[in-house]
């Protein structure tokens, strides 16, 4: 008997989720040239469009269409401008609405939709993280609100960057609040798996609830949230200002409400996140507040800026498991070993989360030291 696929859809059905874009792609080859994986293992991209173009998706099979982290760099290499991260949105929504969808996500996705954050944590526990350092509440006289992301809200580990920022915060004299269990996820990783459904329900939550509030400018630590509620909002009614911490940091530089006073004599390279740096062209705020520190030696990754390596936790696949021989995360630990770096800086929890776990599994804990820009800062200020 024959089983019928979901995944083959006509062609037209994926433009209509959203990937227009496959029109457009005339199979030269070069997505799959740029493509991360293929440092880690074989995968055409080109063949997942191709295939998508005539409606056999499918045939590749689950794994490639969840594959791809959004990092960016096939599209800004791609001849035809075609927006490839569309093309794997538009495929991997129409197998989440015929439940094809990888297991981790599924449980990833309903505590999401139930409690407003990927970590099976209760909402009401989403603002302890700032619990007695006398952090106010939000309110429409406040001028910034600060959203650290779900991970530095709940994540343990990552915890540490949303308390370095808010010290830095206070330092500067910011006026800000948080919102803590009024808010729910932003939605970026939900939208890019494909839940388009439970992205929008996330995306208005959360705009009725900034606008009920008054939020007009808001900072965020993650450069997922960044791009979310900066170019998808928007969208939706969603209007706010939004500023990635290391953008708050370089201007509070120039106005002279911060100064790096303490040496920090440590050989550090700096990663750049896909969303901060390919995907926003943010490079030069975050090596700017680094070069600003004494005794800071800067030294580059082999694969920086442009040409950085994404770390792998992407388009929803920060919740997905990577085979350890396959994480990108893996790489750039051993290039910052071999420029000769006792620290890399990070501008994304998602990276963190990520290094840390490397360092973990290739048992070189201790080799490196894994710290948010915002650490660094707080320490020399």
């Amino acid at each position: 008997m024959d089983v019928v696929n979901p995944f083959a859809e006509a062609t037209e059905t994926i433009i209509e989720a959203g990937g227009e874009a496959l029109k457009t792609c005339y199979q030269c080859g070069l997505c799959s040239a740029t493509c991360p994986w293929n440092l880690v293992r074989t995968f055409l991209v080109r063949k997942v469009i191709h295939q998508a173009q005539v409606g056999l998706l499918v045939e590749l099979g689950d794994e490639e269409v969840w594959l791809c982290a959004s990092c960016k760099a096939c599209v800004d290499r791609c001849p035809r401008g075609v927006e490839i991260i569309d093309i794997f949105r538009a495929a991997r929504r129409i197998g989440a609405q015929f439940g094809a969808f990888p297991k981790s996500l599924k449980t990833v996705m309903s505590d999401v939709r139930s409690q407003g954050n990927p970590w099976s944590e209760a909402r009401d526990k989403r603002g302890e993280w700032a619990k007695d350092l006398g952090v106010k509440t939000f309110t429409p006289e406040t001028e910034f609100l600060y959203a650290p992301c779900c991970t530095p809200a709940y994540d343990r580990k990552a915890r540490r960057i949303a308390l370095a920022t808010v010290e830095i915060l206070k330092k500067a004299r910011i006026d800000f609040g948080i919102l803590g269990a009024e808010e729910s996820c932003c939605g970026e990783s939900v939208r890019k798996v494909g839940r388009e459904d439970l992205f929008q329900n996330l995306c208005q939550s959360n705009i009725q609830t900034y606008t009920k509030h008054g939020v007009k400018k808001i900072i965020v630590s993650s450069p997922h949230c960044y791009h979310t509620f900066k170019e998808e909002y928007p969208e939706f009614g969603g209007n706010f200002e939004v500023v990635h911490f290391t953008q708050l940091l370089s201007q509070l530089l120039d106005q002279g409400r911060i100064k790096p006073i303490k040496e920090y004599p440590k050989k550090v390279t700096y990663h750049d996140p896909c969303y901060l740096g390919r995907h926003h062209g943010i490079y030069e705020e975050p090596r700017k507040v680094l070069t600003s520190i004494p005794g800071l030696e800067l030294r580059e990754l082999p694969d920086a800026r442009e040409e950085s390596i994404c770390c792998g936790g992407g388009g929803g696949r920060i919740w997905m498991e990577t085979k350890k021989e396959e994480r990108f995360s893996d790489l750039r630990i051993e290039q910052a070993l071999e420029v000769g770096a006792e620290v890399i800086a990070l501008a994304c929890p998602y990276c963190m989360l990520n290094f840390d776990d490397s360092l973990l599994t290739m048992g070189k804990e201790g080799a490196l030291e894994i710290r948010d820009i915002a650490e660094i800062v707080k320490e020399v200020i």
